[in-house]
């Protein structure tokens, strides 16, 4: 690691620990050359995530695309932004546990319904009537019964292998 204020490459670590929930190291150094102390942060690089649209069509999966989807669905409810925030770093989560690098937006989509049963199911109803595209009402009440029988997942950790299909 290049030290910040004299760009020598030797430095020792004074301090490590877990940061942001455990995602990351935070390093406190000092640089063998000047003394200088700085910190740094280590995170696991992920290979990107591809969705698969419904019409074939495939993007980069975009966390900040499925926080404004989420915040949209959840105005005027008892959810926070901080909920939100740690709903999607769940579901990220699940995602990048799997081998498949390649998701489809219905498993998205089901894993949202799922968490979001739990939140609000104001929330629940909002998200799948926006985002689940259903051919007639008879469809839209047919995926909020099977939302409804799922179990609420506790441990998102065992979800990111247990997601059922609402098929």
């Amino acid at each position: 690691m290049r030290c910040p204020a004299c760009h020598h490459l030797e430095n020792r670590v004074l301090e490590s620990r877990s940061a942001e929930s455990g995602q990351s190291v935070r390093r406190r150094r000092e640089c063998l050359k000047c003394n200088h102390r700085f910190t740094t942060y280590e995170r696991v690089e992920f290979a990107p995530l591809v969705v698969v649209k419904e019409n074939g069509n495939r993007e980069s999966f975009d966390r900040e695309k499925l926080v404004r989807s989420l915040m949209r669905v959840c105005e005027r409810t008892a959810i926070s932004e901080v909920q939100i925030e740690t709903l999607v770093s769940s579901i990220e989560g699940m995602l990048q546990q799997r081998t498949n690098r390649e998701i489809f937006s219905r498993e998205i989509s089901e894993l949202v319904l799922q968490q979001l049963r739990a939140m609000s199911e104001a929330a629940c109803i909002r998200y799948a009537s926006v985002y689940c595209e259903f051919e007639n009402v008879h469809e839209f009440l047919a995926t909020l019964e099977r939302v409804n029988r799922l179990p609420e997942r506790e441990d998102p950790e065992m979800a990111a292998t247990q997601t059922p299909s609402l098929n």
